[in-house]
């Protein structure tokens, strides 16, 4: 018999190993790419960026300058730059009427799908950023044991998360309400709750609990665990494990929206089928048994990694549309190299510079994550109004 690829017989100690000698790489990788302090910061905004998010003409930002009652920025040679937080007070001050009205509570979107590698994280990431660009303030919320949300605002799961920082002790009763985990980002008007290896351990706590109490509704902890952020927050996003787990229940159960990033892909299709047939099972199981019901404000399936060139995807693209219907987000994410280099320096299209690359490209992306963005904006506002009716009823 010719065997040509030999086997590489691997004890734990050997997995241990490698895992650390893994971990010490990414620490010398962030170091590299974060250079010197290992810390990110947000971009700085051109007059022309100010103006575009604040949606007046330039020559407006000109003219209120002069006034002396917002932020001046920095000149940098003969270009005005303002800092991200800076940017902010004027946003909210032109935008004021787009933000989250007096009375009204904070949105809830999470962000999920049954598979990994469908853009779940990034659209999370990018949609706070986005959403903070318009004046909100967000909290993001990663549920993802693996921590990809928590690495992309520049923190360590591995490393810098303990089970304090991360919605652990709220899944194991220690606390009640998640505010004792949130802490602040690198990009203004963004405060995060990480996420570690260690939340896998929430699959085991909330069952015991359950056990233990058979009036102990799992599925409501984290919707009251966010009570006291309804009204610190303008949005709440939660990016989930790439499973219908105890913890994508929780958040989905806390949700106003829900987002479904879904490539044009017949495997992906199939699974997102027997996501939702699985959900509804469960709601069935936990919820209608006991006489209650769960309502969603939207459900948006957003079309992402989308290849244009790629003719199979147009025909799925076609089976995504016909079975979602009006779900579907008349927008597409590109599957672009500006994504692809944003991801590998640990970042998202809104942290790259305008410039970074070729204009084309960056604007083919950066075009689509606004318009998504914008979409979803309108959707918390709609969220928003129907509250305040509601209690004026």
């Amino acid at each position: 018999m010719d065997i040509k690829q030999t086997i590489k017989r691997q004890s734990l100690a050997d997995i241990e190993a490698q895992a650390a000698r893994v971990a010490a790489m990414m620490g010398h990788i962030r170091a590299a790419m974060l250079p010197p302090t290992a810390t990110k910061a947000a971009p700085s905004l051109s007059a022309l960026q100010l103006a575009q998010l604040c949606q007046v003409d330039k020559a407006k930002v000109a003219y209120r300058l002069t006034r002396n009652d917002l932020p001046a920025g920095t000149m940098n040679g003969n270009r005005r730059e303002w800092t991200m937080a800076e940017a902010q007070e004027w946003i909210r001050t032109f935008r004021a009427d787009h933000l989250r009205p007096v009375g009204a509570a904070a949105t809830t979107i999470t962000v999920a799908n049954f598979k990994g590698g469908v853009a779940k994280t990034t659209s999370a990431v990018t949609l706070a950023q986005g959403l903070s660009m318009r004046g909100h303030k967000v909290l993001l919320v990663d549920l993802d044991p693996q921590g990809s949300a928590t690495t992309l605002f520049g923190v360590l799961p591995d490393a810098e998360v303990d089970a304090e920082h991360t919605a652990m002790l709220l899944f194991t009763g220690e606390h009640e309400d998640l505010a004792y985990a949130t802490r602040p980002t690198y990009w203004p008007g963004i405060d995060l709750v990480c996420a570690a290896p260690l939340l896998f351990g929430a699959e085991f706590a909330l069952p015991a609990r359950q056990t233990r109490d058979p009036g102990f509704e799992f599925w409501r902890v984290l919707d009251r665990g966010l009570d006291q952020a309804r009204s610190d927050y303008d949005v709440i996003i939660i990016d989930t494990p790439p499973a219908l787990s105890y913890v994508t229940i929780n958040a989905l159960m806390a949700a106003d929206g829900v987002i479904m990033p879904l490539p044009p892909s017949a495997l992906d299709f199939a699974s997102s089928a027997q996501f939702w047939d699985l959900f509804s099972d469960l709601c069935n199981q936990l919820v209608r048994a006991r006489g209650q019901d769960k309502t969603f404000e939207f459900i948006d399936v957003l079309l992402s990694r989308v290849e244009s060139s790629d003719a199979a995807s147009s025909v799925v693209r076609q089976w995504v549309i016909e079975g979602y219907g009006d779900k579907v987000l008349p927008i597409e994410i590109p599957k672009t190299a500006v994504t692809a280099t944003a991801s590998a320096e640990f970042g998202t299209v809104y942290d790259l510079p305008r410039g970074a690359m070729n204009a084309k490209t960056f604007a083919r992306a950066r075009d689509a994550y606004d318009r998504m963005c914008e979409l979803v904006e309108q959707q918390v506002q709609a969220v928003w109004a129907s509250q305040l009716t509601q209690m004026g009823a």
